[in-house]
């Protein structure tokens, strides 16, 4: 396998110009927020005509050679579960790709069992892959042989495996149902995550004090400035667990800190003396300053009135019998949520049904019909 790193800027102005008459390319990214605070763009894998490229994000940047070139409608970009990717390249490269064919959607429009990476190429290429580097830390380096190999191999073989699919989409009619998924799949674009309450997150909140609670925030909160100075993900600094113990029962010093189960002695060591102290501030505070849980946001719709059950269960049913039909997952077909949404609003024709927001022009041809044929049926008369 004809493998090149990318880490000097004369590198990729040498790959700019071997990439612009590529007609056709495969793309995969690796990023570390396993190991590392932030989920940086840590390494760019790009097969063309035989041979592999694996560029540097953290040593040139790729933004200027690479965006031209992923962002031509008129190339195929090939991928394996884009989702995630994407947002990569958009927040840190500002990429908005195009062009893109992938063989994860791919093969769930085809109704495939198994369709990770591994599975695929194990199904339709007889090729094996190693999962062993699967969460490296891919911010490390240099980056050691073995795992340049491993990142290699992700993207080694998927023009091959897309050549296979796009037969297998053509000749079950299918590619158009495709098409229209990596089209909506390309508007995807990264979101700042929300300031959400850190405390608000664990389950184990939920049974506590207002005040356990505010330690467990206080705890956190120290876990998380960690973690950002030391560029770890906060749970290798601290599980939840750990921090969870320390809001209920808030040790009185650095050394019955270090007695909690699961606690790391030299983080205690070195940085103990900070959350003892965050911990007993929460003690010195009066009940009006404790800050637990906010109110639960109970704005969604509830349980809706029997009659839209009735329509939602006959939706289920003929979403269920056409999936069984053509073989693939009743949520690829159709998600339960845009079910819901004609169960609320049922739409008078089919034509109605692919205006609703979300719903794809393939799924409203292939069960537009059926389901405005079931939501006229009178109520009660359809059963799961």
């Amino acid at each position: 396998m004809d493998t090149r790193l990318i880490d000097r800027s004369e590198e990729l102005e040498k790959l700019r110009t071997h990439l612009v008459s590529a007609d056709r390319i495969a793309l995969d990214c690796e990023a570390a927020g396993f190991h590392r605070y932030s989920d940086r763009l840590c390494l760019v894998q790009l097969t063309h005509d035989e041979r592999t490229y694996l560029l540097d994000p953290l040593s040139v940047d790729l933004g200027g050679v690479l965006r031209p070139i992923l962002e031509d409608p008129d190339r195929e970009v090939v991928m394996h579960g884009a989702d995630f990717d994407l947002r990569l390249l958009d927040r840190d490269l500002d990429i908005n790709l195009r062009g893109l064919f992938d063989t994860q959607i791919a093969a769930s429009i085809l109704g495939v069992d198994g369709i990770g990476l591994q599975s695929l190429l194990e199904r339709t290429l007889d090729v094996q892959l190693s999962k062993k580097y699967q969460r490296a830390d891919w911010a490390q380096r240099p980056l050691p042989d073995e795992m340049l190999k491993y990142a290699a191999l992700d993207t080694h073989h998927l023009l091959t495996l897309a050549d296979e699919l796009a037969r297998e989409l053509r000749e079950e009619g299918r590619m158009e149902w495709a098409r229209e998924e990596f089209v909506e799949l390309e508007k995807i674009r990264y979101e700042e995550p929300d300031d959400e309450d850190p405390a608000a997150r664990l389950k184990a909140a939920r049974d506590m004090t207002d005040r356990e609670v505010h330690r467990l925030r206080e705890a956190l909160l120290w876990r998380d400035e960690i973690a950002r100075e030391r560029d770890r993900a906060p749970f290798r600094v601290a599980n939840d667990s750990v921090l969870i113990q320390a809001a209920r029962q808030p040790p009185a010093s650095v050394e019955a800190l270090i007695n909690i189960r699961g606690m790391n002695r030299g983080l205690a060591r070195q940085e103990g003396e900070g959350l003892v102290r965050r911990l007993q501030a929460v003690e010195s505070l009066a009940d009006h300053e404790v800050q637990g849980l906010p109110p639960r946001d109970y704005s969604g719709r509830g349980r809706p009135p029997p009659e839209v059950q009735d329509r939602m269960r006959a939706l289920k049913q003929v979403r269920n019998q056409r999936a069984a039909d053509l073989g693939i997952d009743r949520g690829t077909l159709l998600p339960n949520a845009l079910l819901e949404e004609l169960a609320l609003e049922p739409p008078d024709d089919a034509k109605e049904v692919s205006r609703v927001p979300g719903i794809r022009s393939w799924q409203a041809e292939v069960l537009g019909g059926d389901l405005v044929q079931a939501l006229e049926a009178p109520l009660g008369s359809n059963t799961e």
